[in-house]
């Protein structure tokens, strides 16, 4: 099932009522109350400072796995709230986790570097641009990635993909389009930490990044061959919008990067949602912990078929 995902940018009041997210507006709003089943949400934004919600509604949210995003004054996510453990056995699948071993860890990066560069070298392909060096680098990732070819793909990748005066420069505070990659990748980040505590996982145990002041870096991990799926939602915006809604994240934009978890993703040949391909990825590095598998399923871009559905 599709959970959905709510965005919230207007004053309201969000309280639990019968199991369901109610929604009262302000009386000057002139809007009638709302409500959604609270089973049926997977992510939560939150974007306007007169939002007020329930901490029985944020209880049973928690209840239901559902992540909880907080933007900030400049309208990007800022914070995450979601649950400790959403997972029966969790005691026991943790312990996997955290006694995995270096070599497996290197390897699953391998895995995970090797996934994402030959999803960039598609996007590449997809829009007319030469990846063949991509392909062959591919094909030399070892384990644990010594030879940094996620860093050279990148640096690669990213003056191809994004054609400007300048060469472009990736970043949090960096010219447009950053900004609408930075909304994308925060909500792809809360698909991924979601998932991860409902297999059982931690999402601050990383299998490559390690910071100590990072509390999601395994979801920073997986979400790697995921992100080029973000790159084709935002350059299908910059294609079709104006610069001027790109430059405020106007509604109309948030509303095409929040259909971000219904966008069609291949794992094994098998279509799915992005959000229920996420479940068969995580589900699948549990499994690699667990030692019942030695590959991560992770999804293969196919240009063309990445497309939101209608939400």
């Amino acid at each position: 099932m599709i959970k959905r995902t709510l965005y919230f940018g207007n004053p309201a009041y969000l309280h639990k009522e019968k199991l369901q997210l109610k929604v009262d507006f302000p009386s000057e709003e002139g809007k009638s109350a709302k409500t959604i089943p609270i089973e049926d949400i997977g992510i939560l934004i939150l974007d306007h400072p007169r939002i007020t919600i329930s901490q029985a509604l944020l209880a049973d949210l928690i209840d239901h796995n559902a992540a909880i995003l907080s933007c900030d004054s400049r309208h990007l996510p800022a914070g995450l709230f979601m649950p400790m453990s959403a997972n029966h056995t969790f005691t026991e699948k943790l312990r996997f986790q955290l006694e995995s071993s270096e070599p497996l860890r290197k390897n699953l990066w391998q895995q995970t570097v090797k996934s994402k560069i030959e999803n960039q070298a598609q996007v590449l392909k997809g829009i007319g641009k030469e990846a063949s060096n991509m392909e062959n680098w591919a094909s030399k990732v070892r384990s644990g990635d010594p030879d940094n070819y996620e860093g050279r793909a990148a640096a690669n990748y990213w003056v191809k993909l994004i054609e400007s005066d300048f060469p472009f420069r990736r970043g949090r505070y960096e010219d447009v389009p950053n900004n609408l990659l930075n909304y994308g990748y925060a909500i792809l980040r809360a698909i991924v930490a979601r998932s991860l505590v409902a297999s059982g996982m931690l999402p601050a145990v990383g299998i490559h990044h390690r910071n100590k002041y990072n509390p999601f870096c395994l979801a920073d991990d997986i979400m790697e061959p995921y992100r080029p799926f973000v790159d084709l939602l935002v350059l299908d915006i910059v294609e079709n919008f104006d610069t001027k809604d790109i430059e405020v994240l106007s509604p109309a934009i948030k509303r095409e990067l929040l259909a971000l978890p219904t966008i069609d993703v291949y794992i094994d040949d098998m279509k799915s949602p992005l959000m229920v391909g996420m479940q068969r990825t995580t589900a699948s590095l549990m499994q690699c912990y667990e030692g019942e598998r030695r590959k991560i399923a992770y999804p293969k871009i196919q240009i063309g078929n990445v497309k939101p559905r209608s939400v």
